[in-house]
């Protein structure tokens, strides 16, 4: 049954924006609700994809796997976030592994239901487009990075974007509210975790960060945009 809080979280969904609250209704009456443990991996890549999630609470990581197990990190998607959309604009398999990175509660669509929404609003489909061209810029971006920056510029970037998407402020910084190993933080900018290890290290050193149970804290980001450069 559909509660105010539902109603209320569904309104600040960005894909969403626009909707009546009838129209938010009906998503909601035809949304399922999921929980992940942390660990859990909610789909793998080249699986069906009939269902795209809207997080509630938790964070995922999106990542590619190769068969010897070595891991590229692409994005990590916090509450608010929705993922899964691609299959559910082209019917195809899934094109990356989704895990939770802790405890995820989040909504699901199905296709079928997704799409009926777009066929009353089309101003749904206007918005996933809009965000699955941002999210390709964003690949093209890394790409770009991985050519043309050192590792101490690639993790200095990735730092500082996600305190932009899921920091938090704290005396004397941002943290990033994501539990990160340091191999974890490797995939995502393409390198060892020997060099990362080594790159933090001399990030501490400098005072740009500090670190505590696998979370970082930027303490001066403006030292970290110059090193990108």
């Amino acid at each position: 049954m559909e509660t105010e809080n539902e109603l209320s979280y569904f309104q600040q969904v960005s894909i969403f924006d626009g909707l009546t609250d009838d129209e938010l209704h009906d998503l909601i009456t035809v949304s399922r609700r999921r929980t992940f443990r942390s660990g859990e991996v909610i789909f793998h890549r080249d699986d069906p994809g009939q269902v795209m999630y809207i997080i509630k609470e938790g964070k995922v990581k999106i990542c590619l796997i190769s068969p010897e197990g070595q891991e590229i990190s692409l994005v990590v998607f916090g509450k608010g976030d929705y993922f899964g959309e691609f299959a559910l604009v082209d019917g195809l398999a899934r094109s990356a592994d989704a895990i939770a990175l802790e405890r995820v509660e989040c909504y699901t669509l199905q296709r079928s239901d997704f799409h009926k929404a777009i066929m009353k609003n089309p101003k749904i489909a206007i918005r996933v487009m809009e965000v699955l061209c941002e999210r390709l810029r964003k690949t093209d971006q890394q790409v770009e990075d991985l050519i043309f920056l050192d590792v101490y510029g690639r993790v200095a970037k990735k730092l500082l974007e996600l305190s932009d998407t899921h920091g938090k402020k704290v005396e004397g910084g941002i943290r990033i509210d994501v539990r990160l190993t340091q191999q974890e933080l490797a995939s995502m900018v393409g390198a060892s975790r020997e060099s990362v290890n080594k790159v933090l290290g001399y990030f501490t050193d400098k005072h740009y960060i500090s670190t505590d149970k696998h979370r970082i804290t930027l303490h001066r980001a403006v030292d970290l945009e110059r090193r990108i450069y």
